[in-house]
């Protein structure tokens, strides 16, 4: 997206609602654990979560690299913040993309609005299908939904009033993905331990006895689920690199304010600001092309991991390098560089992890490489229900 397009009236309302509403919070979010639902709504009225979403649905009618972006500008002032927006937009793009008719009215409109918060609890699904845990959550059919039991330890953007948006698996095999509202019985939430950052995201423990999921609360029932997560899955992935990004942005201006003062030595350090920004334009670039090829339909997800992997890696990066630059100021609680810092890990270690991209990418690429010296032999099921070669 270019600066052009930031610069229009709906980036600037989104920009003011940043500095006038979050900013003067930032601290409190990062060190008391406060929650910041009023900006979250009011987010959600300027548009903020429907970016990648049409008029009809709720949405602003932009486009999915504009949704990056508006996760970006709120990333650059607070990345626990960013994660919000981004767990409630992906529930939009959940939503959106749904086969099932009945879900999509029920509450499309109202999260891309944010007159309803949501949280995705898709952590546990998403490394099951790529082979690294076992699901959590088991469902059985009954007339009319499903009966759900189980655990999730870590669900964000949940509490009271909220819904939250997770996969089971059937026990007459595969797979739903469904919404479930705070309300449901049998449905308790539990304090997760304390997190050395985000503590502002609101993340619980999901616990579910006996759940009754109603069909009409269904996005996608087995025979649907394969080629569901199929669709959704760049948009998941490439949402997130938003949070990097403003991240890094946010620890280039630390960066720029140090050298003010000390860049007669701060020149020495090994990642200079200009070589950041340079690495962070070329990322941003390559998101901007495979988010309109994920609103389009789906670009190859191999590129889209690569792209995440690499945007943890720079975020990593930066935040090092803002601390190095800062020096023992940004030690201090009260300095955002270490706050940035805790920020950074974050991204790496979120849902997709850094260690899990790279065993998908792995896994893609040696599954590309077997099927050539094989005649093309197929992959999979497991494999292939998450990633599109």
């Amino acid at each position: 997206m270019s600066q052009a397009d930031s610069a229009t009236p709906f980036f600037q309302a989104i920009a003011e609602q940043i500095r006038t509403e979050l900013a003067p919070i930032t601290q409190a979010i990062d060190q008391k654990g406060l929650y910041p639902g009023d900006f979250m709504h009011h987010l959600g009225a300027l548009g903020g979560f429907g970016a990648a979403l049409s008029a009809a649905e709720g949405g602003s009618g932009l486009s999915l690299a504009e949704q990056i972006e508006i996760t970006t500008q709120v990333g650059r002032e607070c990345g626990s913040t960013a994660f919000l927006v981004w767990c409630q937009s992906s529930c939009g793009w959940y939503l959106k993309h749904s086969p099932n008719t009945p879900v999509r009215e029920r509450y499309l409109e109202r999260v891309a609005r944010g007159e309803l918060l949501a949280g995705t609890g898709m952590s546990n699904a998403v490394k099951h299908l790529a082979g690294i845990e076992k699901i959590h959550l088991r469902a059985q059919r009954e007339d009319g939904g499903y009966v759900v039991n189980g655990s999730l330890p870590w669900v964000s953007n949940v509490g009271d009033g909220h819904l939250a948006i997770v996969a089971a698996s059937v026990e007459d095999g595969g797979y739903i993905m469904f919404a479930v509202p705070s309300t449901s019985e049998g449905l308790e939430t539990r304090a997760c331990l304390e997190f050395s950052g985000l503590e502002g995201t609101q993340t619980l423990n999901l616990r579910f006895r006996n759940v009754h999921v109603p069909d009409d609360d269904v996005l996608a029932h087995p025979a649907q689920f394969a080629a569901y997560v199929k669709r959704i899955k760049p948009g998941f992935v490439l949402g997130q690199t938003g949070m990097g990004f403003g991240i890094v942005e946010g620890c280039l201006a630390i960066m720029r304010e140090s050298n003010a003062s000390t860049g007669h030595v701060n020149v020495f350090l090994d990642d200079q600001e200009a070589d950041l920004a340079a690495q962070l334009a070329a990322l941003k670039s390559q998101a901007a092309v495979l988010a309109r090829q994920a609103q389009a339909g789906g670009p190859p997800i191999l590129p889209v991991l690569k792209l995440r992997a690499a945007v943890s890696e720079l975020t990593l990066k930066a935040a090092n390098s803002a601390v190095l630059h800062a020096g023992a100021k940004g030690y201090l609680m009260l300095h955002p560089t270490q706050r940035r810092l805790r920020e950074a890990v974050f991204v790496a270690i979120v849902t997709p992890a850094l260690k899990h991209l790279r065993k998908e990418i792995h896994d893609i690429e040696q599954a590309a490489h077997e099927q050539t010296d094989a005649g093309h032999q197929a992959p999979s099921t497991r494999y292939s229900l998450f990633a599109n070669q």
